[in-house]
């Protein structure tokens, strides 16, 4: 049932570490708007962000049961226990609490469609589908060896792009240039994920890049992603006189480094739970430090 008695299964399964993922595009288009015109629509704001955040929860739920269903993920995994896969919810539990998520993320994007028109459609509806899309249908991105495109895009580009556009009604090219930076560090998080999981996501048929073209490959990616958003900051931001937002983020450069060398360093094992959450402390501590250098 989905009011199951043990609540931590459903918070384990919601992943809250990995919904830093959602609140990053957002805070950051946020910060551009006000950066442009010393204006903003708290309204707006918080409708995107909880509509945000809300949709990547039905991404991790349908992840959950999808993957518990294909033997992607099994009590033997090395990464954190999935409540399908562990026994702890029912997979017809799971899918309907993804439903749920869905709704409320609707629901709050309904004032986003009043504000700005069918162009939201444009942007949700496709949303909406891949967080089922994803691992699940007739080509789920993430057994095709697109996880890591669909993570850059959607956490990154098209949410920093889309959450601009709810706030000023136009299209920015900041918004591509933060959206970039942004979905390079979350699409460090599923990279690592690949990376830790190679062997058992080869058992299952699971075709990730790290799958596809092997380790020293998702080692090389994993190094750039964390790295190339800091090149990208101090190649863009300084000619429009942000240089603010070049310099301050560069803090976040030292776990990216930890990161790197530690995945060069060992093979994929437990440990690697320990650079995902390194990596989930790079992606805060840079959007923090960029939005205030932003405002």
């Amino acid at each position: 049932m989905l009011c199951a008695s043990n609540w931590k299964a459903w918070v384990l399964a919601a992943r809250p570490k990995t919904l830093p993922a959602a609140v990053a595009p957002v805070a950051m288009g946020a910060g551009i708007a006000w950066r442009l015109t010393g204006v903003l629509s708290w309204w707006l704001v918080w409708c995107t962000l909880l509509s945000a955040v809300a949709i990547q929860i039905a991404t991790n739920f349908f992840n959950d049961a999808i993957d518990a269903a294909k033997g992607a993920d099994t009590s033997q995994r090395l990464g954190p226990t999935r409540a399908t896969a562990a026994g702890l919810t029912s997979s017809r539990a799971m899918f309907l609490a993804a439903g749920v998520a869905i709704l409320i993320s609707a629901g709050f994007a309904l004032p986003l469609i009043q504000a700005r028109g069918w162009m939201m459609l444009v942007i949700g509806l496709p949303s909406l589908y891949f967080s089922y899309g994803y691992t699940g249908g007739k080509w789920p991105l993430a057994y095709r060896g697109w996880g890591d495109v669909f993570v850059l895009l959607f956490f990154g580009l098209i949410a920093v792009s889309g959450t601009v556009f709810v706030l000023l009604g136009e299209w920015r090219g900041e918004s591509l240039v933060a959206g970039l930076q942004v979905g390079m560090l979350s699409t460090v998080l599923i990279a690592i994920n690949n990376l830790r999981d190679l062997e058992e996501d080869r058992l299952s048929v699971k075709r990730t890049l790290a799958v596809r073209f092997g380790k020293a490959f998702s080692r090389v990616e994993i190094t750039l992603l964390c790295l190339l958003p800091h090149v990208i900051g101090l190649c863009y931001w300084p000619g429009l006189g942000w240089g603010n937002v070049a310099w301050w983020p560069l803090a976040a450069a030292l776990p990216g480094v930890l990161i790197s060398l530690g995945i060069w360093r060992t093979e994929p094992s437990r440990v690697y739970n320990r650079f995902l959450a390194i990596a989930g402390l790079q992606l805060i501590v840079f959007t923090v430090l960029w939005v205030a250098a932003m405002l």
